[in-house]
């Protein structure tokens, strides 16, 4: 397991002010992120926001927090954006050519990497490339491409702090405490809005009832990946890369209420626990403002209302997900890229009504054990898989609906 000290910060590396660029700051993640920065304005900055598509809200968000840039990654939007919504200061930039020049500036203190999907790792990669501390909710950083990443983060003496609820429990647990006091983590689901289902039930699930979570707001992609049971498959890799765990030391466990974020079991038998409501500017604002606990914009938990939290096994048989993603964890190598991609596209197809969603796993497994796989890929065999795996699952779907309509 990675030390712990491999995220330590010394008092000179804590600004009054830090100076933050948030990647896919119109999303979940980043709406909530600017929600903490307007709460601490004398401790955070807003340098500059990207957004892929969505450029009437990134505008509104560009005269509210008056950054430095703001860039479009969509370059087929140019030619049609209204720069005179935007304030005179803000520089207008494009592609991951305007990601690279924002999260590359020497200003830049911390980087918010929020975009979701395999899109997110060109931001992160240059963010860990320039030395920068990244807060990242981007997982499928570390899915694709788990050991090029922290290497690379080692090599530049760049900081990467977890933003997903689960990690950053996990992280807070562990401060203070050896590696080898270390036991095993336990990470903590919410089983999603199909929770207690047959398989034989979810065979019709339509998408407006998978897009039913009962305790998160998040994005379509995540709020499907939270139904299958990917997210946390996803998770668990991302945990094995980010702390250095042998995957045999990762467990899951379903926990309805999403108050607990995930547990770490010592040696001696202590457990140690993370608990707040499930608002995800709890651990966006502990990534910002690390190793500073400061008041912001969360609600606190009220200790007069509280009356039981509930623990479950998960149920492998009808989440098959967890099983792919403790599978990818062993092995490594090409295997992140090629689950993550293939789960992508197939939530794609789910999304518009050319996948059922228990078809959603199948495709992935399928995928995985057709590809060539190699233990020690480099980022360009990555990139080469990620597409391959997307071409895969839409031959995966056209073959199936052959299937089933003979």
């Amino acid at each position: 397991m990675r030390s712990v000290s491999a995220f330590a910060v010394t008092p000179a590396s804590v600004s009054s002010r830090r100076r933050v660029v948030v990647l896919g700051s119109t999303g979940s993640i980043g709406t909530s992120c600017l929600d903490v920065i307007a709460h601490l304005p004398t401790r955070l900055q807003a340098l500059g926001l990207s957004a892929h598509a969505s450029w009437e809200a990134l505008s509104e968000q560009a005269q509210r927090f008056r950054p430095r840039w703001i860039t479009v990654t969509d370059p087929a939007l140019m030619p049609r954006l209204e720069r005179s919504t935007l304030p005179a200061s803000c520089a207008l930039l494009c592609g991951d050519e305007g990601i690279v020049t924002m999260v590359s500036d020497p200003e830049v203190d911390v980087v918010v990497s929020a975009i979701v999907g395999a899109a997110g790792l060109t931001g992160t990669w240059a963010a860990l490339e320039a030395g920068k501390t990244v807060a990242f909710a981007n997982k499928e950083t570390l899915v694709m491409a788990g050991p090029l990443v922290m290497d690379l983060a080692a090599r530049r003496q760049a900081r990467l702090l977890p933003v997903d609820s689960e990690h950053s429990a996990i992280f807070q647990a562990l401060q203070g405490s050896s590696p080898r006091e270390v036991e095993r983590v336990v990470l903590t689901a919410s089983g999603g809005p199909f929770r207690g289902r047959t398989r034989k039930e979810l065979a019709d699930v339509s998408v407006e009832q998978a897009l039913q979570h009962p305790t998160w707001r998040m994005g379509p992609k995540i709020t499907i990946d939270s139904a299958t049971l990917m997210n946390k498959a996803l998770e668990i890799i991302e945990a094995r890369w980010l702390f250095d765990l042998d995957p045999a030391r990762i467990e899951v466990i379903i926990h309805p209420e999403s108050v607990i974020h995930s547990f770490v079991e010592f040696t001696d038998g202590s457990i140690l626990a993370q608990l707040s409501p499930p608002d995800m500017r709890l651990p966006i604002q502990y990534a910002l403002t690390y190793p500073e606990r400061l008041a912001g914009p969360t609600k606190r938990l009220n200790w007069r209302e509280l009356s039981a939290w509930h623990f479950q096994q998960p149920d492998h048989d009808t989440f098959p997900a967890l099983q792919l993603g403790f599978e990818v964890a062993r092995r490594g190598g090409t295997c992140g890229a090629v689950l993550n991609a293939a789960n992508e596209a197939a939530v794609g197809r789910f999304l518009v009504g050319e996948l059922s969603f228990l078809d959603i796993v199948t495709a992935c497994r399928a995928v995985l054990e057709h590809h060539h796989f190699s233990a020690a890929p480099s980022l360009a065999e990555l990139a080469t898989l990620d597409r391959w795996a997307r071409q895969e699952v839409m031959r995966w779907t056209h073959l199936h609906h052959s299937t089933t309509r003979t």
